[in-house]
């Protein structure tokens, strides 16, 4: 009696085989360039909304080049490593890279990325730890944000991790806020200094109504928890204009700057004594 064949698998769309065929390409490249250090950080300024022409800070977003040096954009592959191990070198190599800047330059206020499941990350911590004992004052110059979608995944380590850090002067910005699905049970108990607001509900919120109640929202929930607000993804005035008399505390965006790896304090000897 013949074998009964094997059922055949679906054909994969064309569109999703050439998605996934460029992440796997992006995911080696991304691993390459890491291993050969290769990566930096671009930093965007997050300005105040009473003094736009005033850094309150500046965000430092990684950025990983292939062999010829050209830049791997995240979107390519941020998705596909966040929750592996490879995700944790990524915010292993930016936690460094930022400590770094914090000790180069004394005035500097930073702001890096990471995900909830870097906190049990041994060599993540231990970069922590060594950059708190270099330099006294970088807990108190160092923001970590943490997306509001990895937040909700473990909220009881993250909540502990807070609280641990809180004697260092570390402060804490809740990313993408409003992309994901918030449990306010949780959210009461949160230790977030900064609350940023998801750049989705900012781009061209001066003509989106439905945006408009929705960022209103945000910004009360934030004061109401004490919390910095600041809004992502800010690109034109008539945005900024609305975001002010709104009661946004700060704003970032190309607007007020592009991320670049070489800022002021890289451009200007004289940075440091002036900011």
């Amino acid at each position: 009696m013949a074998a009964t064949p094997a059922p055949r698998k679906p054909v994969k769309d064309p569109l999703e085989f050439a998605i996934a065929d460029r992440d796997a390409d992006a995911v080696d490249l991304v691993r390459e360039g890491l291993k050969n250090d290769r990566a930096m950080l671009a930093y965007q300024p997050v300005v105040q909304a009473c003094a736009p022409d005033r850094p309150a800070f500046y965000e430092g977003l990684i950025r990983i080049m292939d062999k010829t040096g050209r830049i791997i954009p995240a979107c390519d592959f941020i998705d596909a490593v966040e929750m592996t191990d490879l995700g944790r070198k990524i915010d292993c190599k930016a936690l460094q890279l930022g400590i770094e800047a914090l000790i180069q330059v004394p005035t500097l206020r930073l702001s890096i990325n990471m995900s909830a499941r870097s906190i049990g990350y041994k060599p993540w911590k231990r970069t922590l730890r060594r950059g708190l004992r270099r330099d006294p004052t970088i807990g108190e110059r160092l923001i970590l944000e943490i997306t509001e979608r990895s937040a909700m995944v473990m909220p009881d380590v993250v909540r502990e991790f807070m609280n641990e850090l809180q004697d260092k002067g570390v402060s804490f910005a809740l990313d993408d806020f409003g992309a994901g699905y918030t449990s306010f049970r949780y959210f009461r108990d949160f230790f977030f200094d900064i609350l940023k607001i998801d750049g989705s509900f900012i781009h061209d919120i001066h003509k989106n109504p439905d945006n408009q109640v929705l960022v209103k929202a945000l910004i009360s929930l934030g004061k109401h928890f004490e919390m910095y607000t600041v809004a992502e993804i800010v690109e034109s005035e008539k945005d900024v204009d609305f975001l002010v008399a709104a009661g946004i505390d700060c704003m970032q965006g190309y607007f007020f700057g592009v991320p670049t790896v070489r800022p002021i304090w890289l451009r200007d000897e004289k940075y440091q004594m002036i900011a």
